[in-house]
């Protein structure tokens, strides 16, 4: 029997080592892009229709324009006052902390850490998102707690790990800073600072926080010549094989909903329930907003947890299917808040030159350059 063991061992050898040269000359095969190219280098309504689930609205891609009335909005008294609230750090406790701490428009208006840096040091438990056009968000926040940045603003306020102030507190304080004053008469029409106030003006300067076109929307706009060929055939394998438009489509490339991708972390480290712990609803459970992709090389790191910084990496993942977490029905019977990852996410098969073609046209999405001057906010 023993003579048998190792020729069959060698023969397994050389069938895997077949089978792993195989695949890696598949994977250095150069593609022909030309034909597929072809299919886009035309207006957007006679592009091949991309692979959509049964059920999903999706929406066509759509170019953003260039803000015109930028710099006329800037100039608007609750922007004004907004924008020196937002980067005045005596909005927090320690006078150390403003607005800008976690949304620096040096670094795409996220921070670059993998969570958030707070009052005395304290770490966040998610990535800090950007504010690039958050206007356009239905829901805010990674869980979707709250709907208008009015609300919004409250939060990181009275968190006792970012700004750990209150409203009370915050009022009293810029009530004895004699020039914010003519500031709010302008905005309001008298000089009362009420947290409300606040919180108006801190969302009226927010607002005018908008990506700028990228060489993608040129593309859109019949630029034929702004995109290559690779991020061409990156843009065809992302709206077709890749079965990203399931979840990103439309102007802002997101479909401002909700989805459990496989990066619970259940009863591990970095454990995050996601959305379930607003709505309480179990079918929530790991499920978290889904971001815009545009200017994405500009806000990483990504995913909730920020623990995502290499783009490759994250089309990996995605091409992996991350359903390796899948409760049996008699967990879920055990435990009912079992994460279950999306139905939409499935092994995608994508060989090394269609995930490089992706990341390609995923790189041509990031076009802002545009970095705003802090202002000098009143002191006294």
């Amino acid at each position: 029997m023993k003579k048998f063991i190792i020729p069959v061992i060698f023969l397994i050898f050389l069938f895997l080592l077949s089978f792993i040269t195989i695949h890696k000359e598949l994977d250095n095969i150069e593609i022909n892009y030309e034909e597929i190219v072809k299919l886009y280098k035309k207006p957007i309504e006679d592009w091949p229709s991309p692979f959509i689930d049964q059920g999903v609205e999706w929406e066509e891609f759509k170019s953003i324009p260039i803000d015109s009335n930028y710099f006329q909005s800037q100039e608007l008294p609750k922007v004004i006052l907004g924008k020196m609230l937002f980067f005045d750090p005596k909005l927090s406790k320690s006078n150390q902390i403003s607005c800008s701490s976690c949304h620096d428009p040096e670094i795409g208006w996220a921070d670059g850490r993998r969570v958030a840096l707070g009052h005395n040091h304290l770490l966040g438990a998610r990535n800090s998102l950007s504010l690039l056009n958050v206007a356009e968000r239905k829901l805010l926040f990674w869980d979707g707690r709250v709907s208008s940045l009015e609300e919004q603003a409250l939060a990181p306020i009275i968190a006792h790990n970012e700004m750990a102030h209150t409203s009370d507190s915050l009022v009293y304080q810029l009530n004895k800073i004699s020039n914010y004053k003519p500031l709010f008469k302008n905005a309001y029409g008298s000089e009362k600072i009420t947290f409300e106030r606040i919180t108006t003006a801190l969302a009226s300067f927010q607002k005018t926080i908008k990506s700028q076109p990228s060489r993608f929307d040129k593309f859109l706009e019949r630029d034929y010549e702004a995109l290559t060929d690779q991020e061409i055939y990156g843009m065809h394998i992302f709206r077709t094989k890749a079965r990203c438009m399931n979840c990103h489509y439309g102007q802002y490339l997101t479909d401002e909903s909700f989805h459990n991708i496989g990066l619970t972390y259940y009863k591990r480290k970095y454990q995050d329930l996601g959305r379930y712990n607003t709505t309480l609803i179990k079918e929530d459970v790991g499920k978290f907003r889904t971001p815009s992709l545009r200017d994405l090389l500009i806000t990483r790191p990504w995913m909730h947890n920020g623990l995502f910084n290499d783009l490759l990496g994250v089309v990996n993942m995605y091409n992996s299917g991350m359903h390796m977490l899948d409760p049996s029905l008699e967990q879920k019977r055990q435990d009912s808040l079992y994460p279950v990852t999306d139905s939409l996410m499935k092994p995608l098969n994508l060989s090394k030159e269609e995930r490089l073609a992706v990341v390609a046209f995923l790189k041509s999405l990031s076009g802002t350059k545009f970095k705003m001057r802090r202002p000098e906010y009143p002191r006294k």
